[in-house]
């Protein structure tokens, strides 16, 4: 039995002793988390900690209240579980309180590797060195992190349930000078620490950056588009948690229309821990079992993302979405897989007589969530393509567009057959896609407005 199982036991153990008519949920995380972060091509900073947490949530006669302690003695844990219960009896009754998962067992998955969660900081020293290296003359700034460890859940309705996995991510640049307008980006991450190329991903961002050391202007206005996968992956997070969110279509702020063809018939989603790719444990914060669910299928959205809260409100079961703080932002995929194609990104800038391509989105903003109206900016290597061909940089641009427009019918010409794990700045989960060419993008000024 793990270590964060047995806490797990104890804490359920001391609430039914303190409140046996109490339902309580108990989640522990026990592991270890490091970061090596680099500037001006040197490491600067490595830090790592071994960590457990306990997460208790207790619910008296509809009142609930949560609370957290990484003191794990005996009197931590009975300080957690006095204060939880009395926090609780002072809330006001939650009219949808939709009461605790039942026993259910989880889907078999194991995504994780010892060595990622136990790695020594001279093994992340080396995939920077390989990233670093590849940039002569370069600047590099980045971080290389990993992560690991045991995931338990208990409640008192039988509910029991513990999973294991790990994370490692190389996020990068190398720039030219001092200068942010020429500058490439390199991504990766993996269940797996050995996986990540820092000299591929070093070569991939030396070149951008090369590339974007002369960046001229651009006239605002619509432009066909090669958006590379940490776009694409920005975009799907936004209508993850906008739009496939139960509680933004329970709160009428979702676009998603189920059954209807809202996507391009090249757009399938699926949010699936059982992929071999997949990161992380196979239950959510409520313990309900994750499984396979498509989202979009062949473009037709076909479902949306649950918590226990919105499942009992749509008279459904949830899908095991639930994330802390669920109550306030309802449920979230954090598995999701875009459908990749068949297409090269070089074969698609061959196709297009002009057109821009776009490394990353930067600080973007949802304006309308009904319509998924988001405004951002480029960076990291933005560049025009003419007759086929990348012509040369420009300067970061801002947009305003429509993501749902921006995927809608027709309106994909090819998907990429590159898909990995990209960055996204906004959003919970990591997203797997590819690249996309898409007919029509709103750009509507400079970086400056």
């Amino acid at each position: 039995m793990s270590r964060a199982l047995e806490v797990a036991d104890k804490v359920l153990e001391m609430v039914a002793r303190a409140a046996p008519a109490a339902d309580a949920e108990v989640a522990v995380s026990d592991g270890h988390t490091a970061l090596t972060r680099f500037a001006n091509s040197f490491i600067h900073q490595n830090v790592g900690e071994a960590d457990l947490t306990v997460m208790l949530r207790a619910t008296v006669d509809g009142r609930a209240a949560s609370s957290s302690t990484t003191a794990i003695g005996d009197e931590g844990l009975e300080r957690l579980v006095a204060g939880t219960l009395a926090a609780a009896r002072l809330r006001p009754e939650d009219p949808d309180w939709p009461g605790l998962a039942g026993a259910a067992p989880v889907p078999d998955v194991d995504h994780y590797d010892e060595a990622t969660e136990f790695a020594e900081p001279a093994e992340r020293a080396g995939i920077v060195k390989a990233f670093v290296d590849r940039g002569e003359g370069l600047l590099a700034a980045g971080y290389c992190d990993s992560e690991g460890g045991t995931r338990a859940f208990v409640n008192s309705a039988g509910q029991r349930v513990s999973g294991r996995s790990s994370r490692a991510t190389l996020d990068a640049i190398h720039q030219v000078g001092e200068t942010f307008h020429a500058a490439g980006k390199a991504h990766a991450t993996s269940s797996r620490l050995a996986d990540l190329d820092g000299s591929a991903g070093g070569a991939r961002a030396a070149q951008k950056a090369r590339d974007s050391a002369e960046p001229t202007e651009l006239e605002p206005g619509r432009y066909e588009v090669v958006l590379e996968p940490e776009c694409v992956g920005e975009m799907l997070s936004f209508l993850m948690f906008y739009g496939f969110n139960a509680k933004q279509l329970i709160e009428g702020q979702s676009f998603v229309a189920l059954g209807e063809r809202q996507f391009d018939e090249s757009i399938t989603l699926v949010d699936d821990v059982t992929d071999p790719r997949a990161i992380g444990t196979a239950f959510d914060m409520e313990g309900t079992p994750k499984r396979s669910l498509d989202l979009v299928r062949g473009g037709v959205s076909e479902a949306v993302v649950h918590d226990r809260r919105t499942a009992k409100k749509m008279d459904t079961e949830s899908t095991g979405h639930a994330i802390p703080g669920g109550e306030s932002w309802g449920a979230f995929p954090e598995n999701v897989f875009l459908a990749a194609g068949d297409t090269s990104p070089a074969d698609m800038i061959a196709s297009i007589d002009r057109g821009l391509l776009v490394t990353e989105f930067n600080y973007c903003r949802i304006l309308d969530p009904k319509t998924q109206v988001v405004t951002g900016l480029t960076r990291n290597g933005t560049f025009v393509i003419e007759n086929g061909k990348v012509a040369g940089a420009i300067k970061n641009l801002r947009f305003t567009q429509s993501f749902v427009d921006a995927l809608a019918p027709g309106a994909i010409r090819a998907v990429g057959n590159d898909a990995r794990f990209a960055a996204a700045e906004f959003g919970m989960g990591i997203v797997h896609c590819p690249t996309l060419h898409l007919a029509s993008w709103n750009f509507t000024g400079g970086a400056r407005g």
